[in-house]
């Protein structure tokens, strides 16, 4: 796989309390409960008023268990309360109802929960699908190129957000791109969606950049007239690696510019800024892209502001091209092992400060060795 999905499910960040799976130790709490009360009373000398601890076991037990596993613990817990070679004082009638009655609630709780919970991940499925169409993983390879993508939504329990990026092969070429849309979270998606679709039509009819970058531009203002929204803009960077060519033609549009990253070096490569996307660019024949050669093992990195501005506890920025230069000479140079350093060193260096943008990496790394 070439996509290292920080949000996706096999890293739950939604937490247990939100929504996740318990972790283990809330599951092994009900049958540890008992065992322990069954072992101290078994074990004392004299009978134990412990017994109230047995009527927390079944709503224990809904955190975690289905209604059958609840009803047979519930089970287990008034027996304990009940045989008397346990010595728990024995317990009244009101005792006895008590835990009883909590047994039965838990019981219709973990029912109403379990039937709750498969609609939650049936609906989180399929807005998991809907949202890796936006957004699909990048292959390990287009083409010449070796590609590794990381993506870690903002908004918790999402696998988009107002970034995106694609790595498209055509007749022209493999062009990229990685942008950034105003804002971030599901408000931003449908604009995802516009941006993507326009980019991956334009890099098979466009033989240059420039008029890629006008398609885009038009795809969001036509989009806001027709529907009333409010502006919004994006920003950009995209490449073409063309065939047989060992150099890479850049266009930035109001985002960080891409590193060149050679050897243990990382330097920004681009050409001269332009406006973000949908704010009415002029005619794309005024722009000129800018270039940079490309020598065997080269890699090309675009992050988005997610990477660039992430802050330590004491308000500094993440120095992406010097923490970029260290980590490519400590990991050798696989791209999807590299993503996945990034996206680490940026939480280390962020310590207890939170994340709060979306935070995307596109790492190229174009085989100048195989012919094109």
């Amino acid at each position: 796989m070439g996509s290292v999905r920080a949000g996706s499910p096999r890293r739950d960040r939604r937490g247990w309390l939100r929504g996740a799976p318990p972790p283990r130790w809330i599951r092994a709490l009900p049958p540890v409960l008992i065992c322990t009360v069954a072992v101290v009373t078994l074990l004392s000398p004299g009978p134990l008023d412990i017994g109230f601890i047995l009527g927390a076991i079944p709503p224990l037990a809904v955190l975690s268990y289905g209604p059958l596993a609840t009803a047979l613990l519930g089970i287990v817990a008034v027996s304990v309360l009940i045989v008397p070679v346990f010595q728990l004082n024995r317990p009244g009638n009101t005792d006895l109802l008590t835990v009883c009655f909590v047994a039965l609630l838990s019981i219709f709780v973990s029912y109403v929960r379990s039937r709750r919970d498969a609609q939650l991940d049936l609906e989180r499925t399929v807005a998991e699908a809907a949202q890796r169409a936006v957004v699909p993983e990048v292959p390990g390879r287009v083409g010449p190129v070796r590609c590794a993508a990381l993506y870690r939504a903002a908004q918790h329990g999402t696998l988009v957000g107002g970034d995106f990026f694609d790595v498209r092969e055509g007749p022209h070429g493999v062009r990229a791109v990685l942008g950034d849309v105003q804002g971030h979270g599901l408000a931003a998606v449908a604009t995802v969606a516009l941006l993507l679709g326009a980019f991956r039509e334009a890099a098979l009819d466009h033989p240059d950049l420039e008029s890629i970058v006008g398609r885009l531009d038009r795809r969001l203002l036509v989009d806001a007239a027709q529907n009333r929204r409010d502006e919004r803009f994006a920003t950009a960077v995209l490449l073409d690696i063309s065939p047989g060519s060992d150099t890479v033609r850049i266009v930035t549009c109001g985002h960080p510019p891409p590193l060149l990253l050679h050897d243990a070096t990382a330097r920004e490569v681009g050409s001269v800024p332009r406006p973000p996307l949908g704010l009415g660019l002029p005619d794309a024949s005024s722009y000129t892209e800018g270039t940079v050669r490309l020598r065997p093992g080269d890699r090309l990195v675009l992050a988005s502001d997610g990477v660039w501005e992430a802050r330590d506890p004491d308000g500094a920025f993440y120095p992406l091209p010097e923490r970029l230069a260290t980590l490519a000479a400590e990991h050798g140079d696989d791209p999807e092992t590299l993503a996945e350093r990034i996206w680490a060193d940026v939480q280390r260096f962020c310590g207890t400060s939170t994340v709060n943008d979306d935070v995307t990496c596109l790492i190229l790394a174009p085989d100048l060795a195989t012919p094109r």
